[in-house]
């Protein structure tokens, strides 16, 4: 049967479109899947430098607390709280 198929012409030029279809169907999906791959990545990128700024701010407001509780009651007084 397959012998068939390479030796006569139509058949050789059928199998040649089929072959091609499937090459050029499996690349597409390919590059879906990869956009897909990269439309997460993005999104995971995003997620990542929000909680980094939340983690900065956080960082940033702990750095600017008062040392101890003489130093809380000194700013409470002054009204920089």
């Amino acid at each position: 049967m397959i012998g068939w198929l390479l030796t006569h012409g139509p058949a050789r030029r059928a199998l040649g479109l089929i072959l091609t279809a499937a090459a050029i169907l499996l690349f597409l999906l390919n590059l879906r899947r990869a956009g897909e791959r990269a439309g997460r990545a993005a999104e995971l990128l995003d997620a990542r430098e929000r909680n980094d700024a939340v983690h900065r701010q956080m960082l940033e407001a702990a750095a600017r607390r008062p040392a101890d509780r003489d130093a809380l009651a000194d700013r409470l007084r002054d009204g920089r709280f």
